[in-house]
Order: structure tokens, then sequence, then C-alpha cells
């Protein structure tokens, strides 16, 4: 393969991974709107997107093995092809995360809620700022942005936390409450587990830059 077509290809390799990128953001908000609106219809076509998105991962590994069993990339291409592939992975879960809280929304639809969404809509947007800005520390090769941002996952736990408090105290003072403070829960979870990826995303960012393995926030959760 020419070293032009091999860039073009590079190129979009990266486009794709930000289209892709631009779908996850999408199903994480609207899979909130859904929840906040007992939006059934918005919440069926997030459960449908999910493979939109799945198809999206697919094609990019495609084009990956493909730049890797054409051309013997120099080290810094090598580096951008492994990141997207590990990204692309990180993000199409996260998208799987999205559909659960739709699936979640199906599941309470004819349910009012056990409380005002406030912490949770919260925990959605910090998660997406994380993920917009840690691809663009990937695009720009930003290794310390990536430091910076993995630092702000702690806001996303500590809303979780106090969602967790909360819900909990409705548990114990009233067990009738318990179905829809776990569905509450399982919501802010999903949540938090799609903040915990953009951190993995920055540990690629970081590698993608310097070619080491840093783990960021060794004592978040491996669940």
């Amino acid at each position: 393969m020419p070293r032009d077509t091999f860039d073009r290809n590079l190129q979009k390799l990266i486009d794709d991974l930000l289209a892709m990128a631009g779908l996850v953001d999408q199903a994480i908000a609207k899979s909130i709107q859904a929840l906040a609106e007992r939006n059934c219809d918005l919440a069926r076509k997030i459960v449908e997107d999910d493979e939109r998105i799945n198809q999206a991962e697919r094609d990019i590994d495609e084009l990956c093995l493909v730049l890797l069993a054409t051309q013997q990339p120099m080290a810094s291409d090598l580096r951008i092809i492994l990141s997207v592939y590990t990204i692309a992975s990180e993000m199409e879960r996260m998208a799987d995360h999205a559909e659960g809280i739709a699936k979640i929304t199906l599941r309470i639809a004819d349910e009012p809620l056990l409380k005002p969404l406030i912490d949770i809509p919260r925990m959605a947007e910090q998660a997406r700022y994380l993920l917009r800005e840690q691809l663009d520390a990937f695009v720009h090769h930003d290794a310390e942005k990536a430091r910076r941002l993995s630092a702000e996952d702690e806001i996303v736990d500590e809303l979780y936390n106090q969602v967790f408090r909360e819900l909990l105290v409705f548990m114990m003072s009233d067990p009738n409450t318990i179905r829809r403070a776990t569905y509450l829960l399982w919501v802010a979870h999903n949540l938090e587990r799609i903040a915990d990826r953009t951190t993995n995303i920055g540990e690629r960012v970081i590698f993608l830059v310097t070619g080491k393995t840093e783990e960021l926030n060794p004592t978040r959760s491996t669940r």
C-alpha cells in the first residue's frame, strides 16, 4: 500500500472513530432524556440504534486489521491504530450502558419516578464532557490533558455516592420503594461505568503519546 494511501486510510480511521463517538454521546444524552420524559418510543429507538454503533465498531476493527496487514506501520502509526482499536471497544461498551438505561426506562415507564432527577442528569453531562474532551486529547496527542481529565472522573463518583445515599434512605424508610430505587441505582451505576471508561480512553491517549502504559486512577473500581 503506497504511503499516501495509507495516510488517507489512517485519517479515515480517526474520522470514523470520531463519528462513532458522536453516536455514543447522543445515545447517552437520549437515554437520560427518555428516562426523564418516560418516553418509551425514544427508549426503544436507543435500543434499536445500538446495532448502528456496534457496526461502527466492527467497521473500525476491520480497517485497523487492513492497515496492519497491508503495510508495516511505523511505531507512531502503530500506536495510533492500536489506540483507535481500543478506544472503539470502550465506546461500544459505553453505548451498551446507554442501552441499559433505555431498557430500564421501558421497565418502569408506567411508574412515577421515586425522586426528581437532579444528580443523575449531572452524572450524564459530566460523563459526556469527559468523553468529548478525552477524544479531543486523542486528536491533539495531549497526554497531560488526558491525565487531568482522569481526575475529573471523581466528580461522577461523588454524584453516584450522593444518589446511592439518597436512594438508600428511601429504601430504609419505605420498603415499597425498593424496586424503583434499585432501578435508579442501576441507571446511576451505568453512568459511573461510562465515566470510568473515559479514563480508559485517557490511558490510551498516554500510550499513543509516550508509548508507555500508565494506569490512571488505579484505585477506581474494576466493575
